[in-house]
């Protein structure tokens, strides 16, 4: 005879529910189905001569109340996270084909000839230029953008050159200069480009693949058009 939690329960029975005992915990828990097996089995091998009390009966059935809890709010935790999994797909396949701004200093000129985008300018500039070259560094574009204020500045670029003409679609780089006391110092820009997919990782992790630019982050986005 051997004795679990104060019921007496024969050797044959007593390893019967041990063998299942260890599965459980290589499972890392014990299911509330096993749970339920091991108490009846218990009521049924307890000794006739000295009957569980009412008590331990009781306490009995709190640990499988818990066990059972536990098991309904780990199938909760599992629906929510597979219904979240599901909006992010949603969200992730509405956003192909947008357009996104992100921090970056180059992006495709496509056949609608315009890239728009925005310069941050974190202290007041004495002057501020805008240049843009082409894929073999050669500038095509200069534009004057005078004394500017502390905050976002937008601008669009058509696609022409200094003489007007359209430039061939492709990769362009944007270079923001400003003049502060006689000191020249670089800013910080913004471009749009188009979102070509989105990749949803294990985690739940949202990667946008950028034209032009290459996998992003949903975090770098600054803004979704």
């Amino acid at each position: 005879m051997q004795e679990i939690n104060g019921f007496r329960v024969s050797d044959s029975v007593f390893e019967a529910l041990s063998a299942k005992t260890e599965t459980a915990r290589k499972n890392d828990a014990l299911g509330r189905d096993e749970f339920l097996k091991l108490l009846m089995a218990q009521l049924e091998n307890q000794d006739p001569l000295s009957p569980a009390e009412g008590t331990e009966f009781v306490a009995q059935l709190a640990q499988f109340s818990v066990v059972e809890g536990v098991q309904d709010l780990n199938d909760s935790f599992e629906g929510m996270n597979t219904s979240l999994k599901s909006n992010q797909a949603i969200q992730a396949s509405a956003l192909v084909g947008h357009t996104v701004i992100v921090n970056s200093a180059v992006a495709r000129l496509t056949t609608a000839g315009e890239v728009i985008g925005s310069i941050t300018v974190d202290e007041p500039t004495d002057d501020t230029l805008l240049n843009i070259y082409d894929a073999q560094g050669v500038l095509v574009r200069q534009e004057m953008l005078g004394g500017l204020e502390a905050g976002e500045v937008r601008f669009g670029w058509d696609g022409r050159n200094e003489a007007g003409e359209s430039l061939p679609a492709g990769m362009y780089r944007f270079e923001a200069l400003a003049s502060r006391d006689g000191e020249v110092v670089a800013l910080k820009t913004y471009l749009g480009a188009n979102v070509n997919s989105v990749t949803i990782g294990a985690t739940g992790d949202m990667t946008l693949n950028v034209d032009g630019i290459g996998p992003l982050s949903i975090s770098d986005v600054r803004e979704i058009l």
